[in-house]
């Protein structure tokens, strides 16, 4: 870096001098950083925030008038945290955005380092996720997941839009940058194979049974290695409190409305909406009427590497 020599360095008269060599050199020092680049707590830099699917469904429908998927690999609504220079992470780790594909409609099938998963919102009977050949119906409520580098697609053969939420540790690939992606040859994977019974489909059906069991359950196996996804049934009145954890979650509501504090926050939710709670935020739920909360969260990422503490 520059064309410095050793014996500029010999022969620097002042703290001046060595800090343009320094520079000219391609080096900082240690020891007059603006910022230091350890601290006692976690700095917290995104911030709590909502999304309502009353609003980003009318959006969808716009945009569904004015964006084909022959245009847009996904018509889709990125729901970026509002911190300056962000335009597309929901935390640090993840990001979620809304979906629809209308009637008679696909989206192209491809495949990519990051994992991905989607929570369905509103569909009719022959709105599928087509994961490696097979194609996974899209039943209101259900949780589909496609792994990394799974081959996958979307396929709307009902008279309806469909819509959902879209999940991905895109952000955190960005960040550590093994960042493959590959669409599929001739663009759909199509398939004859309807499998309502894959192990990639959580069937919403089965996770309400077993929440009448306990308040809350973990979807698994299979997992996705960098996230855990949980739900959590809330009756009217019952709160659910949360200490801070260095893992970021992001909540959608399956059913219900109610509201949460994430730190002096308050957010009033319902069916379809978004929240985020970024890393280190305490937060508190608590239904109006009874309602399910589904959960994903970097937390196995971050225990993996030892970083997960609680209060």
């Amino acid at each position: 870096m520059g064309n410095i020599s050793a014996a500029q360095f010999t022969a620097a008269a002042n703290m001046e001098e060595l800090y343009r060599l320094l520079d000219a050199a391609g080096m900082a020092n240690g020891w007059n950083k603006p910022e230091p680049s350890l601290y006692p707590a976690p700095k917290r830099s995104f911030v709590p925030a909502h999304w309502s699917y009353a609003l980003a469904k009318p959006a969808l429908e716009a945009a569904g008038r004015f964006v084909s998927t022959e245009l847009a690999e996904r018509r889709n609504l990125i729901l970026y945290n509002p911190i300056p220079g962000n335009s597309y992470a929901t935390a640090r780790t993840l990001v979620a955005a809304y979906q629809m594909v209308l009637p008679g409609e696909t989206a192209r099938s491809h495949r990519h380092s990051p994992n991905a998963l989607r929570l369905v919102l509103d569909t009719a009977p022959g709105a599928y996720t087509i994961v490696e050949g097979r194609k996974l119906p899209m039943v209101p409520g259900d949780v589909l997941l496609t792994p990394n580098w799974s081959w996958h697609g979307h396929s709307n053969e009902s008279g309806e839009p469909a819509y959902w939420i879209d999940f991905l540790d895109v952000p955190l690939v960005h960040f550590l940058e093994p960042m493959f992606f590959e669409q599929y040859p001739g663009g759909l994977e199509t398939s004859a194979v309807v499998d309502a019974t894959s192990p990639m489909r959580f069937p919403f059906a089965e996770i309400r049974a077993r929440l009448e069991k306990e308040p809350e359950c973990e979807l698994g196996p299979p997992h996705i290695d960098t996230v855990a996804l949980r739900v959590s049934r809330l009756e009217p009145g019952r709160s659910l409190a949360a200490k801070r954890t260095t893992a970021n979650c992001i909540y959608a509501v399956i059913e219900g409305r109610g509201r949460s504090n994430v730190e002096g926050n308050d957010f009033h939710w319902s069916r379809g909406d978004v929240f985020v709670v970024p890393s280190w935020r305490r937060h508190e739920c608590q239904a109006e009427e009874r309602s399910y909360l589904f959960k994903v969260t970097d937390e196995p990422f971050i225990r993996r590497l030892n970083w997960f503490r609680e209060e």
